[in-house]
C-alpha cells in the first residue's frame, strides 16, 4: 500500500512537471532601445522546442514581420539540438529606418505554429499542435529634427553672416597668391610638354642613313662560320629591313606579318621593291625559326646582306 502511494505521488509530480513545461517557449531580445536614421538594430527571437516538438520556420520569415517604420535588410537563422534532444532556434533580423516622421518604431507581436515531429512526415503535412506567441518590440526614434513638423527644409533660409573686415581685406591677397602659384606650374607644364615632343620627334633622313650604314656594317662583321652566328645575321637583317620600312616608308614593319607588307607598301606608294622585301624577309624567318641543322651557308648570309643593301638604297 505504501509503495502504491509513492508511485502515484511520483506519477503526479511527473504530470505536473510536464504540464508546467511548455511545448515551445519564446524569448525576444533587441540590442538597441533607440536609434537614429539609418542605424542598424538587431531583433532576435529565440525558440526552445521540447523533445518531439518543432516549429514551422516559414512563420518566421522576414516578410511575416509586421513592422511600423522599420525595414528588414538582413536575416540570419541558426538551429541547435541540445543534449536532451531539445531544439533551440535563433532568428536574427537586421532592421533599419529611413523615415523621419515616425517618433516610435515597433515590431508587432507574432504567432508561430508548432507541431509534433513524426518520423517520415513533413511538418507542413501535419496538423499544428498549437501556437506560441512571440512578443513584439518598441524602439524609440532619436532625431535632431523638431517633432510635429509638416515639412523639412533641405537648406536653412537664414541669411549668411557678414564676414569680418580682416577676412574681406585678405581676399585680394589670397587671390594674388593663387595667381602667383599658377605661373610656375604653367611654365613647368610647358617644359614637360616640350621635352616630350623632343623625345618623340622622328629622326631626320640623314640620321636614318647614318644609322642604317652602321647597322649594315655591324651585320657584315658577323660570324658566318657557325650556325648560331648565321642565325644571328639573318635576325639582324630582318630587324634592319623592318626598321627601314618604318623610318623611311612610314609603315609599321615590326608589327606586320610578311604577307601584309606588300599591300602596305602599295598603299603608301613606296619606292621599295615589295617582291624583294617579301622574299628577303621570308628567307630570314626560315633561317631564324627553322629546325636545328638547317642548311644555311655563309654564301646565303652574304646574299641576304646584299639584298638588304638594295632595299635600303631603293627607299632613299
Amino acid at each position: 500500500m505504501k509503495t502504491r502511494i509513492i508511485c502515484a505521488f511520483a506519477l503526479l509530480l511527473a504530470c505536473h512537471a510536464n504540464a508546467a513545461e511548455p511545448d515551445v517557449s519564446a524569448a525576444v531580445h533587441v540590442d538597441h532601445t533607440a536609434m537614429w536614421v539609418a542605424d542598424r538594430v538587431l531583433y532576435t527571437i529565440e525558440l526552445t522546442c521540447r523533445r518531439g516538438m518543432d516549429v514551422l520556420t516559414d512563420d518566421l520569415s522576414g516578410d511575416k514581420l509586421k513592422l511600423d517604420g522599420l525595414e528588414v535588410i538582413g536575416t540570419e537563422t541558426s538551429r541547435h539540438t541540445l543534449a536532451d534532444n531539445t531544439i533551440r532556434y535563433r532568428f536574427t533580423y537586421e532592421l533599419t529606418t529611413y523615415r523621419v516622421d515616425t517618433p516610435t518604431l515597433s515590431v508587432a507581436p507574432l504567432t508561430v505554429r508548432y507541431y509534433v515531429r513524426r518520423s517520415g512526415q513533413r511538418l507542413e503535412d501535419s496538423p499544428p499542435a498549437g501556437d506560441v506567441a512571440i512578443p513584439g518590440a518598441v524602439i524609440a526614434f532619436r532625431s535632431v529634427l523638431p517633432d510635429d513638423q509638416p515639412a523639412y527644409s533641405i537648406r536653412d533660409a537664414r541669411e549668411t553672416e557678414t564676414r569680418r573686415a580682416v577676412f574681406s581685406a585678405l581676399q585680394p591677397v589670397g587671390i594674388g597668391l593663387i595667381l602667383a602659384s599658377i605661373v610656375p606650374a604653367g611654365l613647368f607644364g610647358l617644359a614637360v610638354v616640350a621635352r616630350a615632343r623632343t623625345r618623340t620627334a622622328r629622326p631626320s633622313a640623314r640620321q636614318v642613313r647614318h644609322a642604317e650604314r652602321e647597322s649594315l656594317e655591324a651585320v657584315r662583321a658577323g660570324d658566318a662560320s657557325t650556325e648560331a652566328g648565321r642565325r644571328e645575321i639573318f635576325a639582324r637583317v630582318d630587324a634592319l629591313v623592318r626598321q627601314h620600312l618604318r623610318d623611311v616608308c612610314g609603315i609599321p614593319g615590326h608589327a606586320l606579318a610578311t604577307p601584309e607588307i606588300g599591300p602596305a607598301l602599295e598603299a603608301k606608294g613606296a619606292r621599295v621593291p615589295a617582291e624583294l622585301v617579301i622574299s628577303l624577309l621570308t628567307t630570314c624567318e626560315a633561317a631564324k625559326y627553322g629546325p636545328p641543322g638547317q642548311a644555311t651557308t655563309a654564301d646565303a648570309c652574304r646574299d641576304a646582306i646584299a639584298q638588304a643593301e638594295q632595299v635600303l638604297a631603293a627607299g632613299r
